[in-house]
């Protein structure tokens, strides 16, 4: 029978294993321990994707390839490239549509609207190698041996989200706590719901316009601090008490944990505007951003 494969399940990749799943669809997911979303129609398999071998016979008779897979923040640039060269062979072989979850880092700094047509000229090591990851795809694409698209997304928020605002800002607020944010607090930010990600990426790979490109998934877009007063709000916890991360404070966190020092590289994202273009996909896939209210309130289970 048919079935998708879906590779990693973090928020994004458990959130489209469910919707699929909730579409009865019939979902293989795979990750290094075999975890992920109970489910009848979702058969969970422990699987190192960097093994192209045994990641082909994973693939083997799959209808669409999502990769969700993420490695350890700082250390991209030496461990993105073989995990994703294994999952795009795996689709190639495969024959199924590849359906792949990116970010915006690729672009670097942006002044005026990010848009899919921008050119990918990121200078960071984390930016580079996204870039990069798109381009191998893309050739692939266009040498005719795979059906490729991006999802792009940025930072996540909602129900399984892993991002800064839901590991420091948001538990903090509802404990009442001063949360310290390695971000402007009032630069309006392009957020996007893990289930507007999964969403989008379902949606691509169910529609022959979405193959050869890439595309921004829909943002909500406010700022840290509007975010926090209404995650506050709904919570009925106190208002967010709030405060900018320094460098100083990152290079000194930077010491116990390397990933840190990483965010400098993004700083164009969270410490000036940096005003995502998710038009594309609402006019061509009528795929528009959930209420932020719902979203939070969805995160707080």
């Amino acid at each position: 029978m048919p079935f998708h494969l879906v590779i990693g399940a973090g928020g994004t990749g458990a959130a489209t294993a469910r919707l699929l799943a909730g579409e009865e669809e019939r979902v293989r997911l795979v990750t290094r321990s075999g975890s992920g979303p109970e489910h009848p129609l979702i058969e969970r398999v422990a699987l190192d994707a960097t093994d192209p071998e045994a990641l082909a016979r994973a693939a083997e008779g799959a209808t669409t390839v999502f990769n969700a897979a993420m490695t350890a923040y700082h250390t991209w640039p030496q461990t993105l490239p073989p995990l994703f060269g294994s999952i795009l062979a795996a689709a190639e072989r495969s024959g199924a549509g590849y359906v792949m979850l990116g970010n915006l880092y690729g672009y670097g700094p942006v002044d005026g609207p990010v848009t899919e047509d921008l050119p990918l000229v990121a200078t960071g090591s984390k930016g580079r190698v996204r870039a990069e990851l798109w381009k191998a795809a893309k050739e692939a694409h266009d040498a005719g041996r795979v059906r490729v698209t991006e999802v792009r997304a940025g930072q996540f928020i909602g129900a399984g989200a892993s991002s800064t605002f839901s590991f420091l800002v948001q538990p903090n607020v509802l404990a009442g706590r001063l949360a310290l944010v390695p971000a402007d607090l009032d630069v309006p930010q392009g957020f996007t719901a893990i289930g507007d990600a999964a969403r989008t990426l379902v949606a691509l790979s169910r529609d022959d316009r979405a193959w050869g490109r890439a595309w921004h998934a829909p943002v909500i877009d406010v700022s840290v601090r509007e975010a926090a007063r209404r995650l506050a709000a709904l919570a009925g916890a106190p208002a967010p008490r709030l405060e900018v991360m320094t460098d100083r404070d990152l290079t000194l966190l930077a010491y116990g944990d390397p990933f840190w020092s990483e965010l400098f590289e993004t700083a164009h994202m969270t410490h000036r505007p940096f005003a995502v273009d998710a038009s594309a996909v609402r006019t061509t896939f009528g795929l528009t951003a959930s209420d932020l209210d719902a979203v939070l309130k969805e995160s707080l289970g």
